[in-house]
């Protein structure tokens, strides 16, 4: 018997006052988990926490010892309040420098916008032993200390780090999805879907819940690292359904 592949396992950590007021709605979970799926990793954590540097620090080693990757997005810019670096310098136990590479990024990008200041030095600080994320957008590098991957808190940004990361990471088969929707009442199919993810083996079926047109429904999505094995338990399901008085739509609604 072969030997059970390797799931590989991410976890985020969002950073930010802003995030948990409420005044910034946080848009980088949904774009790191698509983005590490396609990578073949899988999202297991996420965590949002202050703008604190102890609070930062333990969550960071809470984090990247659980998991092969730890993500982090915001507080890597030029004010005051950007204690990522600073926090995750702590985590490791090793001084804050200036990465010569970074400063000449910053002062070859800042050259024609009024010259590399104090607040803009800030963003080419890293954990010393740091290496550093590309960042073709607006020129601050993201930052990488061993398993930790340091993003910015602007969307945008952030995906252009994470497209400077791609393939770069280990990783195994993407999971794929397939949905089959219903207007069916999950209560009225919980055991239906419970035996046929027990008939598929390495396949999980998700059901989401909806109102429309003032009907109930559900969508159910499954998952599965072969596309084959996925493709064929979404037919058994949509034929079940059937079976029980329910129209399939394949693809969801």
């Amino acid at each position: 018997m072969s030997e059970e592949a390797k799931v590989w396992t991410a976890a985020l950590l969002v950073i930010g006052d802003e995030i948990l007021s409420g005044r910034t709605q946080d848009l980088n979970v949904a774009q790191v988990a698509r983005w590490l799926n396609d990578e073949g990793i899988r999202l297991r954590e996420v965590r949002i926490v202050a703008d604190d540097i102890g609070q930062i620090a333990r969550s960071v080693n809470a984090l990247r010892g659980a998991h092969d990757y730890l993500f982090t997005t915001g507080g890597i810019g030029p004010t005051h309040d950007d204690i990522t670096v600073d926090a995750i310098a702590e985590a490791f136990g090793v001084p804050v420098v200036v990465h010569p590479q970074a400063r000449a990024i910053l002062e070859e990008y800042y050259a024609s916008r009024g010259g590399v200041n104090e607040a803009r030095l800030r963003m080419a600080r890293v954990p010393q032993g740091a290496e550093l994320i590309a960042n073709p957008l607006s020129g601050a590098p993201g930052i990488r200390m061993g398993n930790v991957h340091i993003l910015a808190g602007v969307p945008s940004i952030a995906a252009r780090m994470l497209e400077a990361l791609t393939g770069k990471l280990e990783g195994g088969r993407p999971v794929v999805s397939v949905a089959v929707g219903a207007f069916a009442a999950e209560s009225d199919v919980a055991e239906l879907l419970r035996t046929v993810q027990d008939d598929h083996p390495g396949v999980a079926i998700g059901s989401y819940p909806f109102a429309k047109d003032g009907r109930f429904g559900a969508n159910f999505v499954i998952r599965c690292e072969s596309g084959e094995r996925a493709a064929d338990c979404a037919g058994e399901l949509a034929r079940k359904l059937a079976e029980a008085g329910f129209e399939a739509i394949e693809g969801g609604i």
